[in-house]
């Protein structure tokens, strides 16, 4: 995926250990980052490894459901983190003393997406050209405004996709 160039693809259903917040993401996402990551990686090695099934952990995704629509500070946040699809809820082992991760299965299919190069507070062109690139190709936005995070956010450049689910307009 090349910076800045809005694709159009299909992607397959994800299974995700989720956590939602409210607020400003800057104040609480760490814990629910945190837990995300306890959950998986606890499950991973105490449930799947004694088992020598090899469990993957994805990339850290999150659904913006409200952001265009709130101020930062009541924003809701909807933290994913990717696991093997043979992952069921009685698996899981919290490590977190107060936040327990819960599994879902988010539904993809046709998306629009773009990877943007640089801080968070500047994906606000980035966003505007992907949304004329969905409207211009005769879709609409059919879903969440989700970001995947490639890097961690305290790098120099830190890499986003921007990907919303999308429908013929």
């Amino acid at each position: 995926m090349r910076a800045f160039v809005p694709t159009i693809s299909k992607l397959p259903n994800r299974t995700v250990l989720t956590v939602t917040t409210v607020g400003d993401p800057n104040k609480v996402s760490s814990d629910a980052i945190q837990a995300l990551y306890m959950t998986a990686y606890q499950t991973k090695f105490k449930v799947f490894k004694p088992r020598k099934k090899v469990m993957e952990v994805g990339g850290l995704v999150a659904r913006w459901p409200d952001a265009h629509r709130k101020t930062k500070s009541k924003w809701t946040g909807i933290w994913g983190l990717g696991v093997s699809d043979f992952v069921r809820a009685k698996d899981l082992l919290y490590k977190h003393p107060t936040i327990k991760p819960r599994l879902a299965k988010w539904k993809y299919g046709l998306t629009a997406q773009i990877l943007h190069v640089g801080s968070y507070a500047t994906e606000g062109p980035t966003v505007k050209k992907l949304h004329d690139y969905i409207a211009s190709q005769g879709y609409k936005l059919a879903g969440p405004h989700e970001e995947e995070y490639l890097t961690r956010p305290n790098v120099k450049k830190p890499k986003t996709i921007i990907r919303y689910l999308i429908c013929k307009a």
